[in-house]
């Protein structure tokens, strides 16, 4: 996923439970009832409204059934809750960067930072080069940060906002952020997955960089060529007047190219290597002090009318606490933008975090019992073939993504567990990192309740079926390093670098 954000635990430590009493039917049991009543809750009740609280406690329900399974090959209790402690300690940095992603959003809000985004971006993107410029502008920041959690919450977000006020589907345009996020953040140095792959597979990170252009630049041109063609035959007739919304925008706000200071310096500082928490608690403070130089009135507005009796400095402390933790928003003469200039501040990923918590005891009793190592021994000796090889390493990816929940999980077992067979076919130790990037780190923002689709869902403000037929780079990518493994297409051998 993303880089700097989460730091996963040292995968040299990190212990692959088997259990040898457990067949693999059995470790199969809790995804099939998983999947069953998350595919009739979802369809058959709920829709889109599933993740709203009832598939959360589904996720529970499968985690209740795993543990049954467990008890049945006698795992322990203590065993199960010590795995899924784990599992949620490792997304803690996860839940602290929503919960700050969300207070910056309200005070970037209330400061007229995205609103400003909105503005200028209206004057340089149009329908027709909207989708593939906004795939490039991702591409170029997530390279420079490492992250693509830190596009999707700065220059994602007003880029959706942007796309909303161009009459173009939200799901496109957040298709379109998250493809060129997850290009940038797979080659980028900085990230922490394309530094965890390779030392999972044996290689080293710039040989792992330069091996994983040969899959990923295809990818990235296809979603580009789409995201043109998408884009050529988007009706522009009966779209919004962008210089009418422009109008109500500046009523609303006072613009100034000074706002863009703030996601410059925020931009800057990742970088530079700071620590995502940091830099996102000083884009909040930032976010909250030009709110109060740009914007006071609407630091007033969002204050509240129980302010009587309270001095000047504490309503607008009030409107700039309120903007961080709780539901705001600016009302404009368009009723089309009262969506979009609102936030849900800190309380607004509530109930994303909630997801993550439950998705990760589902993950950690499936690895306690022994289920993962289980389903991925299985896959790795399904075929015998180099192809299958690598086929059974993507299977395993995808497996582990929408079982574990995690992406770090999908890196690190599938890393463990084929190295050696990569070896023993004479393959190259690239191309197992570069298969574990192509299938394990792009496809977990494809899964609702996985941490990485949790996150983009929340922050986009797009559910991720909206989007996910539209994150073509991320749909393409385990679609082509098979394809270059089926023709044989750079496909390094061990002898090959003696």
């Amino acid at each position: 996923m993303e880089s700097q954000d989460i730091q996963p635990q040292d995968p040299n430590k990190e212990e692959i439970i088997t259990n040898k009493q457990l067949s693999l039917f059995s470790a199969l049991i809790p995804i099939i009832a998983l999947v069953g009543m998350l595919t009739y809750n979802v369809r058959g009740v709920f829709g889109d409204d599933a993740l709203s609280g009832s598939n959360q406690f589904i996720l529970l329900l499968g985690a209740a059934v795993a543990a049954i399974v467990g008890f049945s090959h006698k795992v322990k209790y203590e065993a199960m809750i010590e795995e899924v402690a784990k599992n949620i300690k490792s997304t803690a940095g996860a839940i602290l960067i929503l919960l700050f992603v969300g207070a910056l959003s309200g005070t970037w809000l209330i400061s007229g930072i995205i609103p400003a985004m909105i503005y200028y971006g209206l004057d340089i993107l149009n329908p027709t080069i909207f989708l593939p410029a906004s795939v490039i502008i991702c591409s170029i920041i997530s390279i420079a940060t490492g992250s693509s959690w830190t596009t999707s919450a700065t220059v994602g977000i007003a880029l959706v906002g942007i796309g909303n006020a161009l009459g173009i589907p939200m799901g496109m345009t957040a298709g379109a952020v998250i493809s060129g996020a997850y290009f940038g953040d797979k080659i980028s140095p900085l990230s922490d997955t394309t530094n965890l792959a390779p030392a999972m597979a044996g290689t080293d990170l710039f040989t792992h960089i330069r091996y994983m252009l040969y899959t990923t630049v295809p990818s990235l041109v296809v979603s580009l060529i789409l995201f043109i063609i998408i884009g050529l035959s988007i009706d522009t007739s009966g779209r919004p007047d962008v210089h009418v919304i422009q109008k109500t925008i500046s009523e609303s706000f006072n613009i100034s190219p000074w706002l863009f200071l703030v996601p410059a310096i925020v931009i800057l500082m990742i970088v530079r290597k700071t620590q995502p928490l940091i830099a996102l608690l000083i884009g909040t403070l930032l976010g909250g002090i030009f709110a109060l130089i740009f914007q006071p009135n609407i630091v007033l507005q969002v204050a509240g009318d129980n302010v009587e009796g309270l001095s000047y400095a504490s309503k607008f402390y009030k409107g700039v606490m309120n903007a961080i933790t709780v539901d705001v928003s600016v009302a404009t003469e368009d009723a089309s933008l009262n969506d979009l200039f609102s936030s849900g501040g800190m309380k607004g990923m509530l109930g994303t975090i909630w997801l993550i918590l439950c998705a990760m005891t589902f993950g950690g009793i499936m690895e306690a019992i022994g289920a993962l190592s289980k389903i991925t021994e299985f896959l790795l000796k399904l075929f015998n073939s180099a192809f299958g090889l690598f086929a059974s390493t993507v299977a395993s990816c995808l497996t582990l993504n929408l079982t574990a929940s995690d992406q770090y999980l999908a890196i690190v077992v599938p890393g463990k567990m084929f190295a050696q067979a990569y070896k023993d076919k004479g393959l190259a130790p690239e191309n197992l990192s570069r298969s574990l990037e192509d299938s394990g780190t792009v496809t977990s923002v494809l899964v609702p309740w996985n941490t990485c689709g949790a996150y983009q869902s929340g922050v986009l403000g797009v559910p991720t079926v909206s989007y996910l037929p539209y994150a073509f780079f991320n749909i393409l990518s385990p679609f082509m390093t098979l394809l270059f493994a089926a023709l044989s297409i750079k496909i390094r051998m061990i002898k090959d670098k003696i």
